[in-house]
């Protein structure tokens, strides 16, 4: 059984049977109806992948790993804020007639700053610290940028990441405000195992420990019965990843990554999007 299956279902059936519900409160989410899109909930929910034993990758259900790579690539090595710099339509809904999202994301992580040895945007110091200062404590990212969220055209979701080396091993933590377990877990947790893999290969070490922290982890209310549809199903192995060789995370694309082996159940049911 793949890891990221069983802690899927070990985290859904909480939800299930000991979350909170806002079936009676008023909330933001609409369903394309227009119906309210209540969701029922666990706060604070913390799971960890070790990527040094297996790819955290869902077999319950198929996770688009070279898309997932796509987006991730979009916000931490373009920088773009921009959904025309992006194959995919997962951002429309939010984009301007320019096909901006705003100051969100890729914006906050390409924007500047002067240090001693030099400027750099977010992505850059951490790349630099990784290399030359390892073991030090402040090498995070951070998106939720108070002075400019009335300028995104929707707050971060995974807002922050903490990366953290202990001897040659490269670790990370990622904060997330808010997960639609459904629709979006796995898709992150690929998304940043891929990015601390990438991460401790162009820095000369090895991928540890994923820390996925959710401070909303919800179930919406359409979605309870596709959930527990694919926590009938029995999940397959862990698929066998590989990321092609690299010292410049630049030099990355979605082709970087590649699965083997890869079984999953296929589940073709037109999943219903709240927005």
């Amino acid at each position: 059984m793949s890891y990221a299956d069983r802690i899927f279902m070990d985290n859904c059936r909480d939800i299930l049977e000991h979350g909170f519900s806002d079936e009676n409160l008023p909330v933001r989410p609409r369903w394309e109806d227009g119906s309210p899109a209540h969701t029922i909930k666990k706060f604070g929910i913390v799971n960890r992948y070790d990527l040094s034993r297996e790819f955290p990758i869902m077999t319950l259900r198929r996770t688009a790993l070279k898309t997932c790579v796509k987006e991730l690539l979009w916000i931490w090595q373009q920088k773009s804020s921009n959904i025309r710099d992006l194959d995919s339509h997962i951002w429309d809904q939010w984009a301007d007639e320019n096909g901006s999202i705003g100051k969100a994301y890729g914006y906050q992580l390409g924007v500047k700053h002067r240090y001693p040895e030099g400027d750099f945007d977010q992505v850059d110091r951490v790349l630099y610290d990784l290399k030359h200062n390892p073991q030090s404590r402040r090498i995070m990212t951070n998106i939720y940028n108070h002075h400019d969220l009335s300028e995104m055209a929707l707050y971060p979701c995974a807002y922050s990441v903490t990366f953290n080396v202990s001897g040659d091993t490269l670790n990370a933590i990622l904060n997330q405000r808010s997960q639609d377990m459904l629709t979006a877990n796995n898709w992150n947790v690929c998304q940043y195992a891929v990015l601390v893999h990438m991460m401790a290969q162009v820095s000369g070490l090895k991928a540890g420990e994923l820390v996925h922290v959710i401070a909303d982890a919800h179930i919406y209310d359409r979605h309870i019965p596709y959930v527990r549809r694919m926590m009938e199903l029995e999940p397959y192995n862990a698929p066998e990843f590989t990321l092609r060789p690299e010292t410049d995370f630049y030099a990355y694309t979605k082709d970087s990554v590649e699965l083997k082996d890869y079984r999953y159940h296929q589940f073709d049911a037109k999943i219903p999007v709240a927005e």
